[in-house]
């Protein structure tokens, strides 16, 4: 689970992130802090993952406040202000959310908080990572469809979309084959030709330039076969 924080000094701002936030499996409610100095006394006292980040605040601004932290967590951006991005990203923020912002661009923010958590340590995730941490949210025409990272066969470009081949099912999302596998972990996922990745885990056998996976057979493109021989090796 990554435990958040709001930091935000007008109420609407965190029952709106809040409610966004009830609504993905993975994510845990810490606290609601009203301005910076109050958010530094939590974090004296409790350790969070994510806080979500107002800029414009009395008594110290939010990048201010950001650079009071040694170690700060990851942090998402929720601002009126756009003129202040490029000091946002220099700090290392993961995104930077205009207000008023849609429930489709802030789960954008989250999924890249969620695959950072996922790929950072590869070992330590294994062990700690609930369940829910494995989920993603893909959009499809105009619905959002979880999908357990862990049941995805593979995946395959078409046109404009990519495919998401699972157990059980097929997605078709508007997005590039590499933003995808970015999206769902370049750890987890190999690229074997150039309209197809595959989850290392799912692999049945390799045989010549074929990888069979259950019922599916993928062909291994003359460019990534080296990709494949690494995976060999």
């Amino acid at each position: 689970m990554i435990k958040y924080l709001i930091i935000d000094d007008e109420h609407i701002a965190h029952d709106i992130i809040k409610g966004y936030c009830d609504m993905l499996p993975n994510l845990e409610f810490k606290a609601d802090c009203y301005d910076a100095i109050e958010a530094i006394d939590y974090l004296s006292k409790h350790t969070v993952d994510l806080i979500f980040l107002d800029l414009n605040m009395p008594k110290l601004k939010g990048f201010e406040f950001l650079k009071t932290l040694s170690s700060p967590p990851k942090v998402i951006v929720t601002t009126a202000y756009s003129e202040f991005a490029i000091e946002g990203y220099e700090l290392n923020i993961v995104d930077y959310l205009l207000k008023p912002f849609s429930f489709e661009r802030f789960l954008s923010a989250v999924n890249k908080v969620t695959n950072s958590s996922n790929t950072s340590n590869k070992d330590e995730s294994k062990i700690k990572l609930n369940p829910e941490g494995r989920h993603v949210f893909l959009k499809q025409n105009n619905s959002h469809i979880q999908v357990d990272i862990d049941s995805i066969l593979f995946i395959e470009a078409s046109g404009n979309y990519t495919k998401i081949i699972t157990n059980d099912n097929t997605i078709s999302i508007r997005e590039k084959i590499s933003d995808t596998i970015a999206l769902l972990s370049d750890t987890d996922f190999l690229q074997v030709h150039k309209s197809f990745a595959v989850a290392k885990k799912h692999i049945h056998r390799i045989e010549g330039n074929r990888i069979y996976m259950g019922d599916h057979i993928v062909p291994i493109g003359k460019l990534y076969k080296a990709n494949v021989n690494r995976l060999l090796k």
